[in-house]
């Protein structure tokens, strides 16, 4: 690898865990990044979910204030529990991927990112069909919430590009609380399934470990600083950054897998 391919390794490291630290999708910057370093697409995928673990790690550092104060509000025990939701959701998505084809998978991703984008978009509209968290029972939010952690991490251990939008648009449904909040649960969860990948795929995926090396310092810079940004949010701004940045995303992979 050349200093040239280091220098714009590191930029998209920390530009894609700012990002992810911000909205999800920096995946959209690294995984090309790497494919154009030469690594086969299987290899830059792994490669790129053990790099960009470090950033989520540093994200939730970034909004440790904002954890607490939705730990106080809804209940320390009620986030621990989700833990063991993300764990095995993470590590069948990470089986899934080492165990099968990826063509169908990669067509139906591009759906599935643009789908949790419009979600978060028309997220009153889906409120007033569905009904809003509030007028959920407490068994209901639970199982949902559990049901969405599991998919979204499923989802972040096979491919991970887009994975805080999907789960942003995800618990912004099941949650009453602000997308502030929201992106700091999501920071938490993502950083749960990217340990949980580091560990699945160190011992059985195709890693470039010189490639890690190169992305894991970036990313952590770029997720604390990408945290620290979050909480000066409006939180109409924010959702209009995580709707364009999941429309592009969703665009760009639609028309890759085309």
């Amino acid at each position: 690898m050349s200093l040239i391919d280091v220098f714009f390794l590191l930029l998209a490291g920390f530009a894609a865990s700012a990002v992810n630290a911000l909205a999800g999708g920096g995946s959209l910057i690294t995984f090309p990044t790497l494919v154009a370093l030469g690594l086969p697409p299987v290899a830059a995928n792994v490669t790129n979910s053990l790099g960009v673990s470090p950033g989520y790690v540093a994200s939730v550092v970034g909004s440790r204030r904002d954890l607490a104060d939705l730990a106080r509000r809804r209940g320390r025990r009620v986030l621990l529990s989700l833990l063991p939701t993300s764990i095995i959701g993470t590590a069948a998505g990470c089986a899934l991927l080492l165990a099968t084809p990826g063509r169908a998978f990669e067509l139906v991703v591009p759906f599935l990112i643009l789908g949790a984008t419009a979600a978060l978009a028309f997220q009153q509209r889906i409120r007033a069909l569905v009904g809003h968290p509030r007028d959920l029972t407490q068994q209901q939010q639970t199982l949902a919430l559990h049901a969405l952690v599991f998919l979204g991490s499923a989802y972040g251990g096979y491919f991970g590009a887009a994975l805080g939008v999907m789960l942003v648009a995800g618990l912004a449904l099941v949650l009453d609380e602000s997308l502030r909040y929201v992106s700091a649960l999501k920071n938490a969860i993502s950083a749960v399934s990217g340990l949980v990948t580091v560990v699945a795929f160190a011992v059985f995926g195709p890693v470039d470990w010189v490639a890690v090396a190169v992305l894991a310092p970036a990313t952590v810079a770029g997720g604390y600083l990408g945290a620290r940004v979050l909480t000066r949010l409006s939180p109409r701004l924010l959702r209009a950054l995580i709707v364009t940045i999941g429309t592009v995303v969703g665009v760009v992979l639609l028309v890759r897998a085309l």
